[in-house]
């Protein structure tokens, strides 16, 4: 049951840190950041926010340097929204994830065409 919650929470958490950044924060660093994953403490104190950026290397630390100056901002505004005896420590993260997926298919393309050569 608390584990739902968790689920719940952190999805909920998801959508609106989305939808502030589509509408509300007007920061251009943060223009090609995407939420992925909302993952909850299990007390609901702490929540990592786990991001992906499209671009460089350079766009990945511009969205960060963009998601510190606005993390108050962020805060208060989920506080408002959500209905939690306590608003979670939010902790914004760099998901690496896609860009390791695409590491690897990049690798298994390769794999395949030298074994067509064959």
């Amino acid at each position: 049951m608390a584990g739902e919650r968790r689920k719940r929470v952190g999805v909920l958490i998801r959508e609106e840190i989305s939808e502030l950044l589509l509408r509300k924060v007007r920061d251009p660093r943060i223009g090609f950041v995407s939420i992925t994953e909302v993952d909850l403490s299990p007390d609901l104190r702490v929540a990592r926010v786990f991001y992906s950026v499209l671009g460089s290397e350079s766009d990945r630390s511009q969205a960060a340097q963009g998601l510190r100056s606005a993390h108050g901002f962020i805060k208060r505004e989920l506080a408002s929204r959500l209905n939690l005896k306590f608003m979670p420590e939010i902790l914004f993260i760099l998901d690496n994830s896609m860009e390791k997926g695409e590491r690897m298919e990049r690798i298994f393309r390769e794999l395949e065409q030298e074994s067509g050569n064959e």
